[in-house]
């Protein structure tokens, strides 16, 4: 019997998107690891700043590594006018494709309790906020404010209400006993709303990175993310146009959050406007870069490795979640290999799943929600 793709791939895509999925997902599916132990392999003091980038901050501040999570829902955001404006154009109901959204949302969720464990422990202090569940929540409001405003420039408000918004619950709600505005795990407003209104166990004890405040923020992050899908889709603009407004948006947007951080820190546990805004304005200047080197110079073949991983992201996510590759096991290395065989065996475990993830591409079978 013929095998039959879940999903064939569209015939015209931005190459620079999948590229740069990919290369987010790189980073938490074996590349931060690598990094980590080639670092301690050759000893070199000049790594150890890299190493320290590879790691999320404890609490205030930003490394490399807090950016992977808003980076993916910034990229989920620059896919909308391409998956969603374009069927608005061709006529198709707002009501169907809000249907869409809202599915792809709740089946996120579920995902997110799978990948918690919660249906496997007899529902023994579960965890219910996920990484996945803030992906499709924060992709499906965006997508459905998308999908109902008549123009960009409402979508606009919508993000100014929503950052707004964020901004006056987390610098002047008052959490009982602690006051408003101290941002810190314990008396942050995200922790408070979570402790009170969210269920099941929460990561942080006091306050869950993915909660319920954190998902209203990652609307934002999404949403920003389709405005920069907005400009590279934009016909009426050529390509330097297009490059020159993702590049002055990033660089205003980064601006905006270094300022405010003078007295609104940028602290990714809790996701406020300086850390959306910050996170935000990287991804416009990441995407712009892929797309003027992929798509507008036509480099592609550098990127290949990317756009492998990057149009089975999900997949490849809970792949990382319920299996364990270990290269070494598979290949019968041992420690004849001497001291850089960590860094042998975490690079042959990357290559383990990018073959896995080159097979699924070869016979088009993509993973989508």
């Amino acid at each position: 019997m013929k095998h039959q793709p879940t999903q064939a791939v569209p015939r015209e895509r931005l190459f620079s998107l999948d590229a740069l999925r990919g290369f987010d997902m790189f980073w938490i599916t074996g590349g931060s690891y690598l990094v980590t132990v080639f670092a301690q392999y050759t000893g070199a003091s000049w790594l150890e700043p890299v190493v320290e980038q590879m790691e999320h901050v404890p609490w205030n501040g930003f490394h490399f590594y807090d950016l992977i999570f808003p980076l993916f829902m910034f990229i989920s955001g620059v896919a909308i006018p391409f998956a969603l404006v374009s069927k608005l154009e061709k006529k198709v109901p707002q009501v169907e494709l809000a249907k869409k959204a809202v599915s792809r949302g709740f089946i996120l969720v579920l995902l997110g309790f799978i990948y918690n464990g919660v249906f496997s422990n007899g529902f023994e202090n579960p965890r219910f906020a996920s990484v996945l569940g803030q992906i499709g929540l924060g992709y499906m409001f965006a997508a459905l404010i998308v999908i109902y405003t008549k123009s960009f420039k409402q979508r606009l408000y919508w993000l100014g209400g929503i950052l707004a918004g964020i901004s006056i619950v987390q610098l002047l709600i008052p959490v009982p006993g602690v006051g408003a505005g101290v941002l810190t795990p314990e008396g942050c407003v995200n922790g408070y709303l979570d402790r009170m209104l969210l269920p099941g166990r929460l990561h942080g004890k006091v306050f869950d990175p993915e909660g319920l405040l954190c998902i209203v923020s990652a609307v934002s992050v999404t949403l920003m993310g389709s405005f920069a899908g907005h400009f590279l889709r934009e016909k009426s603009t050529n390509d330097q146009q297009k490059i020159k407004m993702l590049s002055l948006v990033g660089v205003s947007v980064i601006a905006l959050a270094l300022a405010l951080s003078t007295f609104y820190p940028i602290i990714k546990a809790c996701w406020t406007v300086p850390f959306n805004l910050l996170t935000s304005g990287i991804g416009f200047l990441l995407m712009m870069s892929f797309y003027w080197i992929i798509d507008v110079k036509g480099w592609k073949k550098w990127s290949f490795f990317f756009r492998v991983i990057g149009m089975n992201s999900i997949f490849i996510y809970l792949f990382h979640r319920f299996v364990d590759v270990n290269s070494k096991l598979l290949f019968g290395w041992t420690v004849l290999l001497g001291d850089i065989e960590p860094v042998i065996s975490a690079a042959g475990s990357i290559m383990v799943v990018w073959m896995l993830l080159y097979y699924m591409y070869k016979k088009n079978i993509f993973l989508r929600v």
